[in-house]
């Protein structure tokens, strides 16, 4: 008899045990078998003590390992908060470092200066845009110097054709005038004589 007993309680022990994985008959499913198994004695239920006993024990066992698990997932919650804190205060660093070498990276040292990368191009297209404005002008003037340079060398070829046309104008003139005269004071000298 009690090897029977010792076997109905090692099965009923090995079901609860079992009863715990998911899908499996629960605590609950087990107090309702114990209780549908129980006889009826004058209104009153009358529940074995071996079956009792191994369901308290099993409700124990039960209730120390979700106490366990509970403690564990406590421990594994302060382990999990932690390390969100340490990454946290790793982000924090690495943001901090990251706007560092942001800024960094965004500045241009000229001539001593720290400028914004930003400031740098403006100014280096102003700079560029004056000198090209610069150099435009200084093409259109030189066009205008070239061109004006060009009108007074024809103006001054063409004078110095009118010039050198009276030059030979004048020196034809002149001879003219100096035979004339030569021949006024030939005539003056033979009226004279």
């Amino acid at each position: 008899m009690k090897n029977i007993l010792f076997a109905f309680l090692f099965l009923f022990t090995a079901a609860t045990t079992v009863a715990q994985n998911p899908g499996e008959t629960t605590i609950a499913e087990k107090f309702q078998e114990l209780i549908t198994s129980s006889n009826n004695f004058k209104g009153y239920k009358v529940v074995d003590t071996d079956q009792l006993t191994t369901l308290q024990e099993l409700t124990s066992n039960r209730i120390a390992e979700l106490k366990e698990e509970i403690a564990s997932s406590k421990e594994a919650f302060n382990a999990q908060e932690a390390k969100i804190s340490e990454l946290q205060a790793e982000l924090d660093n690495l943001t901090e470092q990251l706007s560092t070498v942001t800024a960094q990276k965004d500045e241009i040292s000229v001539l001593g200066m720290s400028l914004s990368k930003a400031s740098y191009n403006t100014a280096m297209w102003s700079l560029v845009g004056i000198l090209v404005l610069a150099l435009a002008l200084f093409v259109v003037r030189y066009k205008k110097s070239h061109i004006h340079t060009a009108e007074a060398r024809k103006n001054l070829a063409e004078l110095e054709k009118e010039f050198d046309a009276y030059r030979v104008k004048a020196l034809e003139k002149e001879q003219r005038l100096g035979r004339l005269l030569q021949d006024e004071k030939n005539k003056q000298l033979k009226v004279a004589k």
